[in-house]
């Protein structure tokens, strides 16, 4: 009889995947392909896109209604979700964005990328943040298995909710293939031939751009240069201190604001650029660093959270609260090359501990161990 896996793939909306929907798309397109004597019941919210159907052994199901707030998020899952699950009766359901249902008995196996929220739930929208900080020690605690994206995330998830570590499996998240060093020409076009720092990820509390943006300012005051930063990513919540900040920094003609970028346009920004400036507060993983490793650029990032243990020996790190240490990193990036050339090569080495086949690999064994619970 043929094992049925349900996933959670609301977080599967098209052209707007971020992390968590990177890391369901890239590692179930293999577990689909890999696994064809499974039945995967894909559950969505909204309409879906046919590229996330990754084979014939997909079943679909779109639940009402659309979770874009706590109050219905906790319907979704608590009844609709339920309802649905009943109706499949799978082996195991597996939610990658960890939030589950508290009212089935079907084994279920989360993936708790971080809990910021828990430290910092003033990056958030207040309903949000209760939310979260209410319910997510209850969906680990409900939950068979717990995987998360770091060994920092883990011993995070371990301490701060007491969850058994023998619970817990490490699931690194991988890095697309078609990042790569973009042709110089495809850079020069794109980028009008200029020197950049360059930050991507969405212009949101956590990620910290006031101080990046400040860092920038005082690096420009003691550098007679032209080098620009560069930003890509939306604005989203709390932005009004982003751009009042913006507004009054004295080199703010040298800060350029792309909006979201299409993959092929990141992939030439980040390839083109001095360095990879990517300073978050917190980040459970922080996938934009094996992504400038796999364009050979340098990294400036933070020495907080997971980012020390993804970038290793391959990034110049500093501390996010002090303007200072991000303007001397910038500094020390921008005027030796010698360096920038080590850390390239760094990264070529790093970049073989992570790929979506190990990713893909880990959950499995996440998923089985939870079957087999």
């Amino acid at each position: 009889m043929k094992k049925v896996i349900a996933v959670n793939t609301r977080i599967l909306v098209s052209d707007k995947l971020e992390g968590i929907g990177n890391f369901t798309a890239e590692i179930f397109k293999r577990l689909v392909k890999w696994n064809p004597d499974y039945e995967f019941h894909f559950i969505f919210n909204y309409p879906f896109h046919t590229d996330f159907i990754f084979g014939t052994n997909v079943k679909t199901h779109i639940i009402q209604p659309p979770a874009k707030h706590p109050v219905l998020v906790k319907i979704w899952y608590d009844f609709s979700l339920k309802r649905v699950l009943k109706k499949i009766n799978p082996d195991i359901f597996i939610s990658p964005d960890a939030i589950t249902s508290l009212t089935t008995d079907i084994k279920t196996l989360i993936v708790m990328h971080d809990i910021g929220f828990a430290h910092r739930p003033q990056d958030l929208p207040n309903s949000w943040a209760k939310f979260y900080n209410k319910y997510s020690k209850k969906f680990a605690e409900k939950s068979r298995r717990v995987a998360t994206v770091s060994e920092y995330s883990k011993k995070d998830i371990v301490e701060t909710y007491g969850i058994n570590p023998e619970k817990i499996d490490v699931v690194f998240n991988g890095v697309k293939d078609t990042f790569h060093p973009a042709e110089p020409e495809k850079i020069k076009k794109l980028t009008k031939n200029k020197e950049y720092f360059f930050y991507i990820g969405s212009l949101h509390p956590r990620k910290n751009i006031v101080n990046l943006l400040k860092g920038f300012n005082k690096f420009k005051n003691s550098n007679n240069n032209d080098v620009k930063l560069v930003i890509g990513g939306d604005f989203l919540f709390q932005s009004n201190e982003i751009k009042s900040v913006l507004k009054e920094l004295k080199h703010k003609d040298q800060i350029i604001l792309t909006g979201r970028l299409t993959d092929e346009d990141l992939n030439t920004w980040l390839s083109g650029a001095v360095a990879l400036t990517y300073i978050p507060y917190f980040e459970g993983f922080g996938i934009p660093l094996l992504e400038a490793m796999k364009c050979k650029t340098p990294i400036l990032t933070s020495n907080v959270t997971s980012l020390p243990e993804v970038g290793s020996d391959a990034a110049i790190y500093v501390n996010p609260e002090s303007i200072d240490d991000i303007a001397n990193g910038m500094n020390i990036l921008y005027g030796d090359d010698t360096i920038r050339r080590e850390l390239i090569e760094k990264g070529q080495k790093r970049l073989k501990d992570f790929s979506w086949d190990k990713s893909a690999k880990l959950l499995w064994e996440s998923i089985q161990k939870t079957i087999h619970s």
